[in-house]
């Protein structure tokens, strides 16, 4: 059945998240802060950041968040984090029964929360799921295979999203566990991150599944703490994602560790990665949960102290390496 569809941000994310439903007939209402980029998708059917993608002609973009809202069957927010509260404070006061489905892998800042729990502060009465999960966006929005979660406390939302987004290139999985599958998503880029600076250090396979394997370890050991089940770290949101974000050459994040591998500071990586890197600010913010919460996450630390204690690299690595012995 075709559904009215509103998405909170045209980035690449949101971008593909139109492309994909569009093109299963889908009414799509795509919300841009920027009258360029709403021009170029209404006029021209691209999206810049995703050059090689034609958006659609039931695409409409818009940047009137009222039009975007009103009427929709459901809200998919795929904002950067730290735009996430001041975003939804724009238009919740036009929400009525539909759904709000995340998109935006992350934490605020200033609170520690979850975006889930943000957007429960703003909207108590609404339903939420957080949809996450394996997908470059570059992908896809050319229609290659892709399996993702919904995870969501109301089975309702959980089969909306399913319902309405799978097809043969997008296998979606329903979750009831909906702190694990957003923990997942928004830990993960601080280890592709760190993958992106081994990356630029030369180092080789072995390294890079040590990392990936150790870091699933501390995404694990936070993620339970912070209420979510051991199991979903291991799964698509978990693992799954953690594969995808430290080798693809698509990941913004990893782009951003390699630049900080070859000695950019955090302002200059930023320019020139050109988009949202949701690690460097997720990296202070894992730094400070795993202190509150007493977690033992030895690479987080050892990155935080390289992009905000003047720590090498090299030394980085050295470090974590002779750490004291432990057991598996």
């Amino acid at each position: 059945m075709t559904k009215k569809i509103c998405i909170i941000g045209s980035g690449s994310w949101g971008a593909a998240l139109a492309i994909h439903a569009a093109k299963m007939g889908h009414e799509v209402k795509l919300w841009s802060f920027s009258e360029d980029e709403k021009d170029l998708i209404n006029n021209e059917h691209k999206c810049k950041f995703l050059p090689m993608a034609t958006m659609p002609e039931n695409i409409f973009c818009t940047t009137n968040i009222e039009e975007a809202v009103k009427g929709s069957d459901m809200i998919l927010h795929v904002t950067p984090s730290k735009f996430t509260r001041e975003t939804i404070k724009k238009y919740k006061m036009y929400v009525e029964e539909q759904p709000i489905i995340l998109c935006s892998k992350g934490f605020e800042a200033d609170t520690l929360l979850t975006l889930e729990e943000v957007v429960h502060e703003e909207l108590p009465k609404s339903k939420i799921g957080v949809f996450t999960g394996p997908s470059h966006a570059e992908e896809v929005s050319v229609g290659i295979p892709t399996a993702i979660v919904i995870a969501s406390q109301s089975l309702d939302v959980q089969y909306l999203v399913q319902d309405t987004f799978m097809n043969e290139n997008m296998r979606i999985y329903t979750s009831s566990d909906v702190k694990g599958a957003e923990l997942g998503g928004a830990l993960k880029n601080i280890i592709a991150f760190c993958a992106g600076i081994i990356a630029e250090l030369n180092m080789g396979d072995n390294t890079f599944a040590a990392l990936i394997t150790r870091g699933l370890t501390e995404i694990s050991r936070l993620g339970v703490a912070l209420g979510g089940n051991h199991n979903t770290f291991y799964g698509l949101s978990g693992l799954g994602d953690l594969i995808v974000t430290c080798l693809s050459e698509h990941s913004r994040n990893r782009k951003a560790g390699r630049c900080i591998g070859r000695g950019l500071t955090v302002e200059e990586t930023k320019k020139e990665v050109g988009m949202t890197i949701e690690s460097i600010d997720n990296i202070e913010v894992a730094h400070k949960l795993a202190q509150k919460y007493n977690i033992e996450m030895p690479i987080v630390d050892t990155v935080y102290d390289v992009l905000y204690n003047g720590l090498q690299p090299k030394e980085a690595v050295t470090l974590l390496m002779t750490r004291d012995k432990k057991c598996e």
